[in-house]
């Protein structure tokens, strides 16, 4: 038997209407003065908020699952709902309930979702929140980047790698993918992403360059230097038709798009970004780079370092002008401190000039940006007054706004409220009406009190009354004991048991001015509020503007800050390759020192010429992954623009900062801790350059001893016969590698010094040349606090281990590579020869790229001069 269907009430008739137009959206449906929700969107909401579930009509044939809470508390519930990773559909009353007899008219207003929000209770301050697009070209891949609470846009295109690394950059709050490509988005760039799939015709490059071309209204992207990003556009199309589908249609805050270009900046891996722990860490509550260099007063300028950071420049002169102003402003502490002082002024004008385009502004905001605006007067006279060349930039570009200023100053009261409904928003001086009107109904009561005193006394009628009713507004009562002393011009309204009611021509004239006048006066407010806020919509740009300069100038000003509590030092850039820091020191390890501890600082030389690869043995805990980190961090500082922590470092550009540090187990993926390392350093051997920075740290140690150093020496080797000759720093435990210096004449060896005690070992963490003896292993696993039986019974079999099976003869083992090769060179069955024939005969051509090639013609050639030289 079928089962019989559901009555629907009118209001669940019209529910149900509008959910099914959002069906993936969790729907907040206005009834009178609650939000609620229904159905499953009932039970979700419950468990996220922690608010009760009910049921609407229990027990009846329309009974379905509620849940809801007052519609003043919807910026408090709001957040968790979206934070939890939900879209959320606010669905309105479109119409007063009192002026209709039907259901009220009601319809989706915004749709809310991770990637798309302006609500501040969502948004954090100091961090864009990033609304991303990824389109799967044939011949590349097209991302875009939209923060529609500040109006940034950006897109760019290239291989997975390239679009990865821009993703873990932007680090984008909700990424749209099209449907057909759920699947290979996961494959590329993980799970770690809140996504969103759309249809696959949004995703078509002319609605998607007819979208853009409308938006801007212009007839071609030629202007914006985008026109040969095709899959980019494809991608920025696509974030902005999802701006239109969530209800988003006020964007003219939306005035430009900007190309991200490869190679304009320093490649860092998604790897490099995690191991550096830039913006993040694994572990809970540690200190990132980020935490340590933030020095930025505005919301502008830390989220304008936080795409310094991810984005550090390759180009000399933009870097030398960044220092420069750095240092001038060390210099200067007096400017410096006018700057802080008016930067503390100003608040986050890029988000209210973005608020005032999507109509969301409340009039206090207005008078906040009026009040940001006057705090960038003293900015742009300070700057202009410096003798720093880009100071004095920042100070012509600045826009002091005067008119904008001036008419919110006329037409809004310095202290107006959040909410306009709240009323004393424009200034009486601004409206003569309104000036009037506020003044009647101030005086209305001693008016009405004046008009009852002499009416009182005219009758003789002591116990009258004025009042009024929704029916015929003021009306005088007189009691029907006094009804013959009612004067002829009164006109009789209503009759009642005990009295009755009249009205004056006086009374009349009156009610026409009084009546309503707090109706009228709060009318007034609101149109000329919307008109102030749609006239400072021109402003947009400037405004904008301004907070772009704002944001660099707070950056600058906060790495002088930086420098000056954290003894930075001017890093000098080059166009050289080599890597002078003299006592480098690791900027975040040096601020979570107790207290009166000093930070060892260390020296470190690196070129391609004489000293390219550094390998650094020494025992676990000694400061190898401090050094290896410290030194791409001092890199990135300087490259950024910031000073650096060290006594004196002069940096040759790095183009790629690339680093294998720790092991980062993929074993959700199903793959091993070995996997996961090999796969990264691949990553790395792939794609270096005669500019990058290589760190690695403990390569190989995921398989056996054995496996381990075979694997170590080879990627070494690679590095070191590879065109490119990165500068390399290898952290290992492996003592064996250090006979690889005796051989290729750019590995140096150095280790992290330990002090051996009686029965302890001391670290001493200054870096030395030389290889290094022992592990200390032992010593580290007492120091972390191993049972005693435990740290005997090892030193025994250590002890074992050393007699039977030394570590010379695993070292003799490597070297045979090298000293195997000493027969006569003429001698037919020379094994020199058979090796050669072998290396020949299984290299595969097809797949051999040419530098690989040169790889292993180097490697033949280095055999036959190690012949000749026996």
């Amino acid at each position: 038997m079928a089962k019989k269907a559901k009555k629907e009430t009118p209001l669940m008739k019209q529910y149900n209407a509008i959910k099914v137009k959002y069906p993936d959206a969790l729907l907040l449906f206005r009834v009178g003065d609650f939000y609620e929700t229904f159905g499953q969107d009932a039970v979700k909401a419950s468990k996220i908020l922690d608010i009760i579930l009910t049921k609407r009509g229990a027990g009846s044939e329309t009974e379905i699952e509620l849940a809801g809470f007052p519609h003043h508390s919807l910026n408090t519930y709001l957040p968790k709902l979206v934070k939890a990773g939900e879209r959320v559909a606010i669905c309105d009353q479109l119409e007063d309930p009192k002026q209709t007899k039907t259901i009220v008219k009601r319809g989706v207003t915004e749709l809310v979702t991770p990637g798309v929000a302006l609500n501040d209770d969502i948004l954090h301050s100091k961090t864009n929140n990033f609304l991303a697009a990824v389109f799967f070209g044939v011949k590349a891949v097209g991302v875009s980047f939209l923060d529609v609470s500040t109006g940034e846009f950006f897109l760019s295109q290239g291989n997975e790698e390239y679009v990865d690394k821009l993703l873990q950059n932007f680090r984008p709050s909700e990424v749209l993918v099209s449907k057909p490509n759920r699947q290979k988005f996961a494959a590329a760039f993980g799970h770690d992403f809140h996504t969103f799939y759309i249809d696959d015709w949004v995703l078509q490059d002319d609605y998607a360059n007819e979208t853009l071309l409308k938006h801007f209204n212009i007839k071609s992207l030629k202007g914006f230097g985008i026109d040969d990003l095709y899959e980019g556009i494809v991608a920025a199309g696509a974030v902005l038709h999802y701006l239109g589908e969530t209800q988003h249609h006020k964007l003219q805050h939306i005035t430009s798009i900007q190309r991200l270009t490869k190679g304009e900046h320093v490649w860092m891996d998604r790897f490099t970004i995690k191991n550096l722990e830039l913006y993040q860490s694994t572990n809970q509550n540690a200190v990132t780079l980020i935490d340590v260099i933030d020095k930025t007063i505005s919301p502008m300028g830390g989220r304008l370092l936080k795409r310094w950071l991810a984005l550090p420049l390759v180009n000399l002169s933009s870097i030398n002008q960044r220092h420069d102003v750095v240092e001038y402003v060390i210099k200067d502490t007096v400017t410096l401190q006018k700057f802080q002082h008016q930067l503390k002024q100003i608040g986050d004008i890029e988000r209210l000039i973005s608020k005032v385009a999507t109509a969301k502004i409340t009039p206090r905001e207005v008078v906040q940006l009026k009040n940001a605006l006057e705090a960038i007067v003293p900015i742009k006279a300070i700057a202009l007054q410096t003798k720093n060349k880009a100071l004095q930039l920042i100070g012509e570009q600045l826009d002091d706004c005067e008119v904008l200023r001036e008419r919110i100053k006329a037409t809004l009261n310095e202290d107006a409220p959040v909410n306009i409904l709240k009323g004393h928003t424009i200034s009486s001086d601004f409206s003569a009406e309104l000036k009037d009107l506020r003044e009647l109904s101030a005086s209305g009561k001693d008016y009405l009190n004046q008009m009852l005193e002499r009416e009182s006394e005219r009758t003789g009628i002591t116990s009258l009354k004025i009042a009024s009713n929704n029916v015929f507004g003021y009306y005088i009562e007189v009691r029907h004991t006094h009804k013959d002393k009612v004067p002829e011009d009164w006109i009789r309204k209503q009759t009642l048991v005990s009295a009755e009611r009249y009205i004056t021509e006086e009374l009349k004239e009156y009610e026409t001015k009084i009546l309503g006048a707090e109706e009228r006066i709060l009318a007034i407010e609101q149109q000329l509020f919307a008109e102030l806020v749609k006239w400072i919509g021109e402003y947009i740009k400037p405004v904008q503007k301004n907070s772009a300069l704002i944001a660099q100038l707070d950056c600058l000003t906060g790495f002088a800050q930086l420098a000056i509590q954290n003894n930075y030092t001017r890093p000098f850039l080059t166009e050289g390759h080599e890597l002078d820091i003299k006592n480098g020191r690791h900027p975040v390890i040096e601020k979570q020192l107790p207290p009166g501890e000093p930070y060892i600082a260390n020296d470190l030389y690196l070129d391609r010429e004489q000293e390219q690869i550094i390998m650094i043995t020494g025992p676990n805990m000694s400061g190898k992954s401090a050094i290896l980190r410290q030194t791409a961090l001092i890199v990135l500082l300087a490259q950024m623009g910031s000073f650096v922590p060290a006594e004196v470092a002069t940096i040759g550009l790095t183009d790629k900062i690339f680093t294998r540090v720790g092991a980062s187990d993929n074993i959700s993926m199903g793959e091993s801790t070995f996997m996961v390392e090999m796969n990264e350093t691949a990553l790395i051997l792939n794609n270096i350059s005669e500019r990058s920075l290589v760190l690695l740290d403990e390569i190989g140690r995921g398989t056996s001893t054995y496996d381990g150093i075979s694997i170590a020496w080879a990627i070494s080797e690679y590095l070191h016969e590879h065109p490119s000759r990165a500068k390399t720093l290898f952290a290992t435990h492996y003592h064996e590698l250090n006979e690889m210096s005796e051989t290729f004449d750019r590995i140096k060896n150095f280790n992290v010094s330990v002090k051996e005690l009686k029965d302890n070992v001391l670290f001493l963490r200054k870096l030395v040349e030389g290889g290094s003896e022992h592990s200390f292993g032992i010593h580290v696993a007492k120091m972390a606090g191993m049972p005693q039986q435990v740290i005997h019974r090892a030193n025994k079999i250590l002890k074992q281990l050393e007699k039977s099976h030394s570590s010379e003869e695993l070292t003799d083992k490597v070297k045979t590579l090298n000293n195997e090769m000493q027969l006569s060179f003429f001698n037919l069955d020379d094994p020199l020869l058979e090796q050669i024939k072998e290396e020949i005969v299984n290299i595969d051509i097809d797949t051999l790229t040419p530098v690989e090639a040169l790889m292993k013609l180097n490697e033949i050639k280095r055999m036959l001069l190690k012949k000749k030289r026996a």
